[in-house]
């Protein structure tokens, strides 16, 4: 895996020196995403830097910023194309030559015959970057899913890109001033989404998009969505074949490799499937890596060495003890953005053990948005259900009072009373919102203040759930979701903490389960097929039948959940105390300290229903004192 970046060079007086200083600053900056080697190219319109994780053709030849044989065109490219093979054979047929194995020069050749449709021709995860030397315009895409990041810088008159936000700041020019409604955005989903940063004028490039630009104007398109509008009327044994034998071949695509390859294994359903399937396609034992937590409550690795035992694997464990203190602040540098999914913990450890042993890991991830695998599926159905058998009128008036009473009287079924009402009076897409909100508003409210309450009290983040709901090709409720998470939940959390985590380690990770082949295929599979009463992922687990016990196909999902209460009482008690509670924090510019005071005090004294918002304050003060500090 690799890291790009680059500025278009603009001004009267291009400084030659001082624009390959910045280059040279800005390989610096993701170095850890390619330790291997680095270059760059300068001419007089464009300035590019290129990392490189050596994984085919481990050779000079593979060397980036590549130019085309035309000498028209040059990239910088991060990423896999899997289908690369098949690719360049076909176009050796058609008369095209190679000097190289890399998939980085079959892209130059396509791109050079299909312009931006070549896109639909990838099967891969990427972000690149094409300059055409003749028409002096930048060309910047972004696979369908958004597994690898594309950041931009666009204002008075200049623009940088770069594959992390840290490698766009040695362009001087790069302003970071903070953006307050990302940063209600971040408090609410544990994340910054698509298209946003917590800087204006800095965007990412979403998911499924190209991007255009010669400076002066910029367009960008969309080339890929998913479409859950037909769905299939096949049987369900041939429904459960033809995922299967999908799987399989997106397993296969990924085992293509010239450094040594393994899996991340946890013994859920979706990286066991992986790590069965990957063992038929080799003859040698897989190497599996599994993370433990010293909590038998939140610990799998028993799941993942029966796993391991089942395939014969090369099988590596690692508990995550008392380390976590004094290597979470070391690991959330690696997230240029405030970024509170606690799971980036374990993910890092997972990360680092497996780097010890290879370069390339296959993952389970995309299984739980494909196929409907978390529980807030099954409880956001249930309540949409009831919502159903009540008139809608009846739900707006009543409920909301009903929810407030129930709010007068605190114990635990009344908390639940309230929150179910106070679902049930929402709209299915706001109900879905407060599913998916990590700071409930009445907290944020009672925290909230100067500039940024000001800036940011008529804008509700839950816009951004509602506009992809409504853009679902689909009436049915379920897809509508799945394919709202797919938007939102999977480029903004799940692909960004293991992306940051992998590349912290120079380790690339894989995800057949997201082979857009795979995604489309789901997205046509009947929602009762996926959430079948109450078995999550039922279509996944029947496919899978043929290979897997009933004891990892159906126990009761666990993910890479962590002890977080736990983790604030105890060995991040001090941190917290540190950083979060004096009053020149980075968070006493935004919040009341005495507010967050008396949520602390709350939470160690046993109530841990503040344990979210607490974390993701953490989480913001950790990213604050990093990169806000010096500012």
């Amino acid at each position: 895996m690799c890291g790009l970046a680059g500025f278009l060079r603009t001004g009267s007086i291009p400084d030659r020196d001082a624009h390959q200083r910045w280059l040279d600053n800005m390989g610096q900056a993701i170095i850890h995403r390619g330790p291997d080697a680095g270059a760059t190219w300068l001419d007089d319109s464009v300035g590019l830097v290129h990392r490189r994780l050596s994984i085919l053709d481990l050779s000079d030849a593979g060397t980036q910023p590549m130019v085309s044989a035309s000498e028209r065109y040059v990239i910088a490219y991060n990423g896999e194309i899997y289908n690369f093979q098949e690719l360049r054979d076909e176009l050796i047929s058609q008369g095209h030559s190679f000097r190289t194995r890399t998939d980085t020069e079959v892209l130059l050749v396509l791109y050079e015959i299909h312009g931006p449709k070549c896109l639909q021709l990838l099967n891969g995860m990427f972000a690149l970057a094409i300059w055409d030397r003749t028409a002096r315009k930048l060309f910047l895409a972004r696979d369908r899913l958004g597994k690898k990041p594309l950041y931009f810088y666009e204002a008075d008159g200049q623009f940088a890109f770069a594959s992390e936000l840290k490698a766009l700041t040695p362009a001087p020019f790069v302003k970071t001033e903070l953006r307050h409604d990302a940063i209600k955005d971040f408090f609410t989903y544990q994340y910054v989404p698509d298209p946003k940063t917590i800087y204006k004028n800095v965007h990412k490039l979403a998911p499924g998009y190209w991007l255009e630009t010669d400076g002066i104007q910029t367009h960008q398109e969309q080339y890929w969505d998913v479409s859950f509008g037909t769905p299939s009327s096949a049987s369900l044994g041939e429904l459960e074949d033809g995922l299967y034998n999908l799987i399989d071949d997106a397993v296969r695509l990924r085992m293509v490799s010239d450094v040594p390859l393994g899996a991340f294994l946890s013994g859920g359903i979706d990286s066991s499937a992986v790590v069965g399937l990957m063992a038929g396609h080799t003859s040698k034992p897989v190497t599996t890596c599994a993370i433990g937590f010293d909590s038998k409550r939140f610990d799998e690795v028993h799941w993942a060495k029966k796993v391991a035992e089942q395939f014969k694997t090369d099988h590596h464990e690692f508990t995550v003890k008392d380390n976590v203190a004094e290597s979470l602040n070391s690991i959330a540098r690696f997230f240029d953005e405030p970024f509170a999914d606690p799971s980036f913990v374990p993910t890092y450890f997972v990360s680092q053990l497996a780097r010890q042993k290879v370069t390339v890991a296959l993952a389970g991830d995309g299984g739980d948005e494909n196929f409907a695998g978390y529980s807030k599926y099954y409880t956001d159905q249930v309540e949409n259900r009831l919502r159903g058998l009540f008139p809608a009128g009846i739900r707006h008036s009543l409920f909301p009072g009903l929810a407030r009473l129930a709010g007068m009287v605190h114990s635990g079924p009344t908390r639940k009373a309230k929150s179910l009402l106070g679902t049930l009076a929402l709209e299915p897409d706001e109900a879905f919102f407060i599913t998916n909100s990590f700071f409930r508003r009445d907290v944020w409210n009672d925290l909230v203040t100067g500039e940024l309450k000001r800036e940011t009290g008529d804008y509700d983040p839950a816009d951004i759930t509602r506009a992809h709901y409504k853009n679902a090709d689909t009436d049915d409720h379920l897809s509508s979701i799945l394919y709202t998470d797919i938007k939102t939940y999977l480029p903004g959390d799940i692909l960004v903490k293991v992306d940051r985590m992998s590349m912290a380690n120079s380790l690339e990770t894989r995800a057949p389960l997201l082979d857009y082949r795979v995604v489309e295929y789901a997205a046509q599979i009947p929602a009762a097929l996926k959430l079948h009463g109450k078995e999550k992922k039922y279509i996944l687990k029947k496919a899978f039948e043929r290979m897997l016990p009933e004891d990892i196909l159906y126990r009761k999902k666990m993910g890479f959940s962590v002890p977080l209460a736990h983790w604030l009482r105890h060995e991040l008690k001090p941190t917290v105390e540190q950083l979060l509670l004096p009053s020149n924090s980075g968070v006493a510019n935004f919040f009341e300290p005495a507010g967050i005071q008396k949520l602390w005090r709350k939470h160690l004294a046993g109530d841990d229903q503040f344990t979210q918002e607490l974390w993701s304050l953490l989480a913001f003060e950790l990213w604050w004192q990093q990169y806000q500090v010096s500012v």
